[in-house]
């Protein structure tokens, strides 16, 4: 009877801790309808400065919310957004700065062998508050005619962000 009250007891105190852990959770992301107009605004805002791009917007968890290529982008500026973007969300800064950090420093190679991170710019993170609630990545064809280099790139992913700044509160 002994062993069995120790028993007892041991799964009881195992059993407490999950008694009060939070069952769920609530997290703050940015609607497809959101997604969806931070897209075409940085798509707009590169085809008038004569750019074609493809533009990625992804929610808080990764989960892809929108895509655009522009006619004429070309066909690996779909995963390279989709890269940058993940970039931004992940690291929770622009796509440009973790590249920075990550190239400049022998510590920060690592993360360079992970799947969908990029260095390049034009992955930014969408803010609520302090809160990350989404990115968005656009990317064009460097070294075709029209390309638009990382610094256009964000340009671009930061006017589909003004876009919606007003909807994104605090």
């Amino acid at each position: 009877m002994r062993i069995h009250s120790w028993i007892f007891i041991v799964g009881a105190l195992a059993v407490m801790p999950c008694a009060s852990a939070q069952t769920l959770v609530t997290e703050r992301s940015i609607s497809v309808e959101a997604a969806q107009e931070a897209a075409r605004t940085a798509l707009e805002h590169c085809r008038k400065e004569g750019h074609r791009v493809t533009v990625t917007v992804l929610d808080h968890a990764a989960r892809t919310k929108a895509i655009l290529r522009d006619d004429g982008a070309s066909p690996h500026s779909v995963q390279h957004s989709m890269n940058k973007a993940y970039t931004a969300l992940t690291y929770r800064e622009p796509s440009g700065d973790f590249g920075k950090r990550a190239t400049g420093s022998p510590t920060g190679a690592g993360a360079l062998h992970l799947d969908k991170v990029a260095t390049a710019a034009g992955g930014l993170p969408i803010r609520a508050g302090n809160d990350v609630v989404g990115s968005i990545g656009v990317s064009g064809s460097r070294g075709s005619p029209g390309s638009p280099g990382g610094a256009t790139d964000t340009r671009c992913a930061q006017a589909g962000i003004d876009r919606i700044a007003q909807g994104l509160g605090g």
